[in-house]
């Protein structure tokens, strides 16, 4: 199918209207939550991101970071070396107050984000920028006391690893360089994509006075406290499936009673861990579903040209030889997706080892709760609402915690969130794909494509469409600057 056909566009005008808040005057249930990444993980479609693939240009430095900014305790004061990175081959320095472009990472090491995210590269010729990107406290290499291990030992530790924290850790940070640099006048641009786009939006609402913008890509800041709908994530991916492939979507949707049939015998699982050659006998179907569903979410959210992971999915489901069973045909989606493999790990997304994994599984189980589930109607999943009281008690078994389901959207806001933007706010981009999952919790959603599209690096493949939204963001961005420098030198003026 046509990548291009059945995507949803707007004018320039809309999408300055609906996307840009930057005004003149100011299973059973689902338990795991999709992670958020700007970046999916590496698979036999994308070649891996190594260091000789990252510039010489990045410098890398550690800030000692103060552990709790928000009370005075003496513990509070303990530090932990956060790593940041500093790009300034473009930058045109202090003295002309060149713009500083800066990039939050997320719930994962800073490492992929260098090469894998290109707005700051691909534009730090045309703002003449320094860039810099900030690690995440608790993933990477900016892990408190020492390990991961003593990090995540316990809940008061724990209790360290909130969003709060990791955009204030941002902000003593950018302080830092602007003194380091002696770059007092030299204004800041946050970037983020997906939670770091959360990030970067609740940065700008949080410290106006450190950051003149944000770009937030495929920020999903409503997705809290019901102010999206709950099936809205497997309703989009559902409609990616359907409108690139019919019969894929069919085989899909009739796909999980069959598992069940298979299950059903007396030797069901060992027919279902043979027919899917997973690396473990299963004990439950659970495993197995589970492991189908981040395969379509992941392909359907990251969905990038010009690889489109969709229609790898699709291709293998549709291309199965004629006669293959219905399983047959979705495991030969798995096999054009995950790569031929001698088996299949059924907890190749949930790895208590992985770093992402446990760190995302905190934040989710502590402030992070995005009620997300399956609905009914075409839905190609089963039903599965979700709920609320299921999630509090397997957190508190995970954790020792209560989850606050309401913290984030009373401390960030949610709710009439367009009017509280318009009284408070200015100078926000949000940025949504409407085939991204996650856009249904976004903000105003305006254009097509999938999860972060805009901040990748530009390709010659990349579709008009996403080569128009980027120029409009950067063009946006040099508004900002332009009005910038204008108060600047009238405020010198003046004084």
């Amino acid at each position: 199918m046509n990548k291009a056909m059945g995507f949803l566009r707007h004018s320039f005008h809309q999408l300055l209207l609906f996307s840009l808040i930057s005004f003149s005057c100011v299973s059973g249930t689902q338990f795991s939550i999709p992670r958020l990444g700007a970046l999916r993980r590496t698979t036999r479609t994308e070649p891996k991101i190594t260091s000789t693939s990252v510039s010489k240009d990045f410098k890398t430095f550690f800030y000692s970071q103060t552990l709790d900014h928000f009370n005075y305790r003496p513990e509070s004061y303990t530090t932990f070396p956060q790593r940041y990175v500093v790009n300034s081959k473009y930058w045109s320095g202090a003295n002309s107050s060149a713009p500083i472009l800066v990039f939050f990472g997320a719930e994962e090491a800073l490492d992929n984000d260098l090469s894998g995210i290109g707005f700051l590269t691909d534009n730090a010729p045309r703002f003449k920028a320094l860039l810099v990107y900030i690690e995440h406290r608790f993933y990477g290499k900016s892990i408190p006391f020492g390990s991961r291990e003593a990090a995540l030992r316990n809940a008061s530790i724990r209790g360290y690893f909130t969003s709060a924290q990791a955009i204030a850790d941002y902000a003593a940070i950018l302080l830092h360089i602007k003194k380091a640099f002696s770059s007092k006048n030299s204004p800041v641009i946050v970037i983020g994509g997906s939670y770091g786009g959360m990030l970067a939006a609740w940065f700008r609402l949080k410290y106006p006075h450190v950051a003149l913008g944000a770009l937030a890509s495929s920020a999903p800041i409503l997705y809290f406290d019901d102010l999206a709908p709950q099936v809205g994530y497997y309703a989009i991916v559902t409609k990616d499936f359907k409108e690139t492939s019919e019969g894929c979507y069919e085989t899909i949707r009739e796909s999980w009673d069959e598992i069940d049939k298979v299950a059903s015998k007396s030797n069901g699982l060992s027919i279902l861990s043979m027919k899917f050659k997973t690396c473990k006998k299963l004990k439950r179907t659970f495993d197995l579903k589970d492991y189908l569903d981040s395969i379509y979410s992941e392909a359907a959210q990251y969905d990038h040209p010009p690889t489109y992971p969709l229609s790898i999915v699709c291709g293998g489901i549709d291309g199965a030889p004629k006669g293959t069973d219905i399983l047959g045909r979705i495991f030969a989606g798995v096999v054009a997706y995950m790569g031929n493999k001698s088996c299949y790990d059924m907890n190749e997304y949930n790895h208590p080892t992985d770093e992402t994994y446990m760190g995302w599984r905190w934040q989710t189980c502590s402030e992070m709760v995005m009620p997300i589930g399956h609905g009914n109607n075409d839905s190609m999943f089963p039903p599965a609402p979700f709920n609320l009281n299921k999630f509090i008690r397997k957190c508190k078994s995970l954790f020792g915690v209560q989850p606050q389901p309401h913290w984030v959207t009373t401390y960030y806001g949610g709710h009439d969130l367009k009017l509280i933007l318009h009284r408070f706010a200015s100078n926000i981009i949000f940025s949504n794909g409407l085939r991204d999952p996650y856009s249904s919790g976004g903000v105003l959603e305006n254009i097509s494509g999938s999860h972060c599209l805009d901040i990748l690096p530009e390709k010659k493949s990349d579709p008009q469409w996403l080569v128009k939204q980027r120029k409009t963001e950067v063009q946006i961005i040099e508004g900002w600057l332009a009005k910038y420098y204008t108060d600047l030198l009238e405020f010198r003026d003046r004084t």
